[in-house]
């Protein structure tokens, strides 16, 4: 029997998280959006699984950094007009990040692609995402706003899944989605371990209904995972500049977002944003002291101004 897979989706389907032969080398910059680039994650984790038992014809379309209408007016069309027996559909969670943030086009947007993949034949993989500010350890003040956002993604996938079924896992119910080991370094993207329950799940699910799968993913993480010192150097070098090129946007929003919706008290904003970046992504403590002051060095030119913007927002509003 063949089966024709299609993935669309932002860069946890491109497999970010989980590089190919445990290299630690590869950077979060999404290269390797196809099979064989870099990177490999649980969509190619689950095509292997079904080519035990079948004639897979594997095809991902998942670029890093997606949005719900990139994937809807880029990543669909590439996909052609033929039969498809598999599609999975995962993206939101980057739309939940910008200040653009529309519920509506995003139900609309995950509707049209539905409706399309559907009405060529296939069956929808899509999740109920969990709760992100948890496994970032964002503080309260941020972490609601965030979750309203999540939740109304959610709420378009809901009705999605009521209009057109398929197989939905809600994240949510695995105890260890918030357990430190599924994720990567970065927090942002699930580690070799993530990727092969993601994978699992979905291949347990498709064994219920009657598909064939003779070899299934294996739960067994092929690499070790990088060690506390290896963490804080990749850090260092690649995840705190990361973070810093994102944060003057972000830290703005999220100032604005928390004190519209929730209104925390006078004077919670964050302060000492370096501090802040450090304890979320859980520098440990007995960096040496040169790789401490890297992280300084790197932390400062780029989020230097982003207190100092929320706090601005914050006024602007409190006024």
């Amino acid at each position: 029997m063949s089966l024709h897979y299609v993935a669309l989706g932002d860069s946890t389907t491109v497999g970010v998280g989980d590089p190919m032969n445990g290299s630690s080398t590869t950077d979060l910059s999404g290269a390797g959006a196809r099979p064989g680039q870099g990177w490999r994650g649980w969509a190619s984790l689950l095509a292997a699984a079904l080519a035990s038992s079948h004639r897979v014809t594997f095809s991902n379309f998942a670029t890093s950094g997606a949005t719900v209408p990139v994937v809807a007016t880029e990543q669909l069309p590439e996909t052609g007009d033929g039969p498809i027996d598999l599609a999975s559909l995962i993206v939101g969670v980057n739309d939940t990040l910008r200040s653009s943030f529309d519920a509506g086009r995003i139900r609309d947007h995950l509707q049209l692609c539905a409706e399309q993949l559907t009405a060529r034949g296939a069956l929808l993989l899509t999740v109920r995402f969990h709760d992100h500010g948890k496994v970032f350890g964002l503080p309260r003040w941020l972490r609601r706003p965030l979750w309203h956002r999540i939740e109304q993604v959610n709420v378009a996938y809901d009705d999605l899944h009521a209009r057109y079924g398929g197989i939905r896992l809600d994240m949510a119910a695995y105890p260890e989605i918030y357990r430190r080991d599924f994720w990567s370094v970065d927090r942002l993207h699930p580690g070799e371990r993530g990727h092969r329950k993601l994978a699992r799940a979905f291949a347990d699910e498709l064994a219920v209904r009657g598909v064939r799968i003779d070899v299934p993913p294996d739960l067994d993480c092929a690499y070790r995972p990088p060690s506390r010192w290896a963490d804080a150097m990749w850090l260092v070098r690649e995840g705190v500049p990361w973070v810093g090129r994102r944060a003057n946007d972000l830290l703005p929003w999220a100032a604005r977002m928390a004190l519209t919706q929730f209104h925390p008290p006078a004077g919670s904003l964050p302060v000492g944003t370096n501090a802040e970046v450090r304890r979320l992504l859980s520098l440990p403590p007995s960096l040496p002291s040169t790789a401490d002051a890297e992280v300084r060095r790197l932390l400062s030119p780029s989020l230097s101004s982003a207190p100092s913007s929320a706090d601005a927002e914050a006024r602007q509003l409190e006024a």
